[in-house]
């Protein structure tokens, strides 16, 4: 199999306490997906022996402790650490975060050494993670000062792509981090990935506006007159299709969100509130605009039916999907573009 063909995918495996395992193993249980990529588990071979006995998984696990020991059409486990890890399902644990931690520092130096083609991320517990040396909100937060670029948290499906202006942002603080920079800056990050990660030759982008009704013309509030409005004017200008901003709450209902590749919402909570009801289960948490790919799915570590065997793997299936899918169109883009034809030289 040649390296186009043979994705190497590496897993964090997220808070052990939670659904990552579960859902990593009923993933693999398909063994058909090994014919798409290879996946390494950035774990241990206890923690997930434990973890497959438990599920009653019939995968078969590799155990590793270097990347060429990296066998195809089966599931490895590079061994992070050896020491035996106590779970309990459904308990918040600050241990448990320390090798959720350790989990993700391995796959990201993996993957910024080409170690592994792509990122998938299960979930973590923001709380648990927290630390002297580890004091990130989430995922995208680590990745933005590991990896190269300016990353953006995008959601996406087949047919919606979402992305946000701020992430994870107070709501009394977005109105005065969203400035012409940082929106000239998302909406840069947002149409380059829709070429390179999606193929799309001319996106076509809709931004919501900051306040209910875009602000009513500033009796709401002046933040889409004075700084929206004027800033997607001369992105446009610049031969860009965005359009907007739109009022938020009638934006999704009336299915005016079929008309674009993209829309870009201004906060956390009007793009995800949407996205998640809209596409709840099958939805993939990408961090666009970094040098590698990384993608998760967009649920969280869902403690209470935790060790259950209830969790659904669709999510997460979608993610590892959508991260074969977008490394292979990047490679692709690059491919197309790396040696543009030169223009004749003038005759004199």
């Amino acid at each position: 199999m040649s390296k186009a063909e043979n994705i190497v995918v590496g897993i964090s495996v997220g808070d052990l306490n939670g659904i990552g395992g579960e859902i990593i193993l009923k993933t693999f249980e398909d063994e058909r997906i090994l014919d798409f990529c290879t996946p390494v588990i950035f774990a241990s071979i206890k923690v997930m022996s434990f973890l497959s006995k438990h599920f009653n998984a019939t995968t078969t696990l590799n155990s590793i402790n270097h990347f060429n020991q990296i066998k195809e059409q089966q599931v490895n486990v590079f061994n992070v650490w050896k020491e035996p890890v106590s779970i309990n399902f459904g308990e918040e644990d600050v241990k448990i975060g320390e090798y959720a931690v350790k989990s993700l520092e391995a796959a990201t130096k993996a993957l910024k050494n080409k170690d592994i083609d792509v990122l998938l991320t299960a979930p973590v517990s923001k709380s648990t993670i927290q630390s002297g040396s580890f004091k990130f909100p989430g995922h995208t937060d680590y990745l933005a000062q590991e990896l190269e670029g300016q990353s953006l948290m995008f959601m996406i499906t087949e047919s919606l792509r979402i992305g946000l202006l701020t992430d994870h942002v107070a709501v009394k603080d977005v109105s005065s981090v969203i400035t012409p920079e940082l929106i000239t800056s998302k909406i840069e990050t947002v149409y380059l990935s829709l070429q390179k990660d999606f193929g799309i030759r001319k996106p076509k982008i809709a931004v919501l506006g900051i306040n209910p009704h875009t602000g009513d013309h500033g009796v709401i509030g002046t933040e889409d007159d004075d700084t929206l409005r004027p800033t997607l004017q001369n992105i446009k200008e610049s031969g860009k299709l965005v359009f907007g901003p739109y009022a938020a709450d009638s934006f999704f209902g009336s299915n005016n969100y079929k008309n674009f590749d993209a829309i870009i919402a201004s906060y956390h909570d009007q793009g995800l509130i949407p996205f998640k009801t809209l596409s709840f289960g099958h939805g993939v948490n990408y961090t666009a605009g970094l040098n590698r790919v990384r993608t998760s799915p967009d649920h969280g570590t869902a403690f209470e039916i935790a060790g259950k065997g209830e969790a659904d793997a669709n999510s997460f299936k979608e993610a590892l999907f959508a991260g074969i899918q977008i490394f292979k169109n990047r490679a692709e883009y690059d491919k197309l573009t790396a040696n543009p034809l030169k223009k004749a030289p003038k005759k004199l």
